[in-house]
């Protein structure tokens, strides 16, 4: 001990400057060194424990295995320099067991021979690991892979996966566990998710990416993976939680659909799509920009016939007639386009009606025929070379109409299948007329609906997304009964409510009529009211309220649910984020943010307030009047 007193001050400094219990005994295993941690672990003071035997520290039912391992270690203690990494128990002052975690290290100061002993509790950390297991169950029910990783220990080990982990993966739970996650990047490491992932990890915060991953048996598919940490009490992350998804469908059928659009758009010819009602322009491709000198938000706000030159209104009426009488589909003429700059070229202009739901569409191939106009010497030739382009341009509009059957039959075969599928069960589950099978009867039946609608709403908001990242939607305002579309959605919502719930109908609308888009204004009340359904409890109200200002129209969506965490509202809108309270429950994080882009698209804006586990409130504005009349 008088080793210590001589370089207690060094010592004094090196134990209190790291984290862990620190305790150091000599060959009869008395304490000649203790600091604060180590001591404040065993709830006495510092000076209580130096001299005292390290049995002090060990419940009496252990002390005499204790002994015989500590007198056989220090008879080995040059050949074994570290020891230990066991989990043991240990004993405070109070008389009070606790878990604990004890490395052992010799070192030797003036020839005599110490045991450096590291202490750490594992209380909180078995706590932790029992709630773990007490989650995992209803983690195996889960649709999503699920993986946890000990942040504690070194290169992040897998703790636990799912049943649903397996099944994407192939890899068995005993295959994955004490493994780091990047054995499913194989050697597909130079990636940019893998990074964005890595940097998060490291510094402790959540993200979500997608990566390539592979298979037990090579295979690779797309996974979407979201991280959260999970910290203790103190703010320390202790482990991980990655939810995983197969989007290998999702990411081909994406694909398919940029390529058509780019054969769209890169055409060397002006393609213009406007409503056969109104003449406004839905959408133009790159060539009509660059010739027209107009960007899409602008000629958005025009009309077909704002860029036409030489021709008046009367007239291009009398054009567009056989397509409105439906007896020409197919329409040639030549014109004046004018510019944004206010100069004009001429064009060949092609017009050919489209179909869309209950609505006619317009779509105009414009050929800048400046050439043949300024060189008339050249006729013949300038005819034949028209001619050729026409054929290319019509061969062009025919690949796309051949990759938009290819990409809906691709949708009808992935989707429509598996439907057509569920409601034929539906009709079989029919006839069980038995009045003991009716009670099995009727979950199927409510089980089977509820599926359809989950995967029809997928769908649409799988094709609504890529629609809005390329600017390709189509909006049709019109006049149209709101009491119609409200009662419609309204009738759909009931077949998804949970026992005891019920939906409020909003009062004093019969005989209303608006002006906007009807199909947009049903998606937004839809995923409004799924959403207040499926994150409300049992035996709770939906309220609707709609209210008109002047001209415009607020609907409201009140339900009495779980609520968003305040930390998470921020988000909310966010494409694929989820709250934390709803990680567990089934949904794709992307209804509020195609939501928010179409409202604002057409001119609106949504807000909303919420308090955690009292309910929210999602308020959508949206202008309703006619500004062409």
């Amino acid at each position: 001990m008088h080793v210590f007193d001589k370089n207690i001050d060094i010592c004094h400094l090196l134990s209190e400057a790291v984290s862990e219990g620190i305790i150091v005994v000599n060959k009869d295993q008395l304490i000649v060194s203790i600091n604060k941690k180590a001591a404040h672990l065993f709830k006495y003071t510092h000076r209580e424990l130096l001299g005292k035997p390290l049995s002090e520290l060990i419940p009496e039912k252990y002390k005499v295995a204790h002994e015989g391992h500590f007198i056989k270690y220090f008879s080995n203690v040059k050949k074994a320099k570290m020891a230990g990494g066991r989990c043991v128990q240990g004993l405070r002052k109070t008389g009070e067991e606790f878990p604990l975690n004890v490395k052992f290290n010799p070192f030797s100061i003036y020839q005599n021979t110490y045991i450096l002993v590291l202490v750490n509790d594992l209380s909180e950390r078995m706590e932790i690991e029992k709630n773990l297991d007490i989650k995992s169950e209803a983690l195996d029910a889960t649709q999503n892979g699920i993986v946890i990783s000990d942040a504690l220990e070194e290169d992040y080990p897998i703790i636990y996966v799912n049943k649903a982990f397996s099944r994407l993966t192939g890899y068995s739970k005993s295959e994955a566990l004490n493994r780091n996650c990047r054995f499913l990047q194989n050697d597909d490491n130079d990636q940019r998710g893998i990074k964005i992932m890595h940097n998060a990890i490291r510094s402790g915060k959540k993200c979500q990416v997608q990566v390539r991953n592979y298979k037990k048996d090579g295979t690779l598919f797309w996974n979407e993976i979201s991280i959260n940490p999970v910290r203790n009490h103190e703010g320390k992350i202790t482990h991980f939680v990655g939810i995983q998804n197969d989007i290998s469908k999702r990411v081909k059928a994406e694909e398919e659909i940029r390529h058509f659009l780019k054969i769209f758009d890169d055409s060397l010819n002006e393609i213009y799509v406007f409503d056969a009602k109104t003449l406004r322009f839905s959408h133009v491709n790159y060539g009509a920009k660059k010739n027209t000198g107009y960007t899409l938000r602008e000629l958005r706000k025009i009309s077909f016939k704002e860029i036409i030159s030489g021709i008046t209104e009367d007239r291009l009426q009398e054009i567009l007639d056989p397509i409105y009488r439906n007896n020409q589909k197919k329409i040639t003429f030549e014109t004046l386009f004018k510019r944004k700059d206010g100069t004009t070229y001429p064009v060949e202009v092609h017009l050919q009606s489209s179909g869309l739901g209950g609505s006619v569409l317009i779509v105009a191939i414009a050929l800048d025929i400046s050439e043949r106009k300024n060189y008339t010497q050249k006729l013949e030739k300038t005819v034949a070379q028209r001619t050729q382009e026409l054929k290319e341009a019509l061969l062009k509009e025919k690949e796309l109409n051949e990759l938009k059957t290819k990409f809906l039959s691709m949708v009808s075969h992935e989707f429509k299948t598996p439907l057509s599928a569920i409601l034929t069960s539906a009709t079989l589950v029919g006839k069980y007329c038995d009045s003991d099978q009716q009670g099995k009867r009727k979950k199927h039946l409510d089980s089977i609906s509820k599926g359809v609608h989950h995967l029809t709403g997928i769908l649409n908001d799988f094709l609504s997304i890529e629609r809005l990242e390329q600017g390709k939607e189509i909006y049709r305002l019109a006049d149209f009964s709101l009491s119609k579309i409200v009662n419609q959605v309204v009738y759909n919502a009931n077949m998804l409510l949970k026992t005891g719930q019920k939906i409020n109908y909003p009062m004093n609308i019969e005989d209303e009529i608006v002006y906007q888009d009807e199909k947009i204004i049903a998606l937004v009340l839809t995923n409004l009211l799924h959403n207040a359904i499926k994150y409300s409890p049992e035996d709770t109200e939906i309220d609707i309220e709609i209210n008109f200002d002047e001209d415009m129209l607020s609907l409201s969506v009140i339900d009495r649910g779980i609520g968003i965490p305040k930390k998470d509202q921020k988000h909310i809108f966010e494409r694929y984020f989820r709250a934390d309270n709803v990680l567990i429950t089934q949904g794709t994080g992307i209804g509020l943010n195609i939501v928010k882009f179409h409202v604002e698209n057409l001119g609106g804006n949504i807000n909303f307030k919420s308090i955690e586990n009292k309910g929210s409130t999602f308020t959508v504005t949206l202008p309703i009047k006619n500004d062409i009349e």
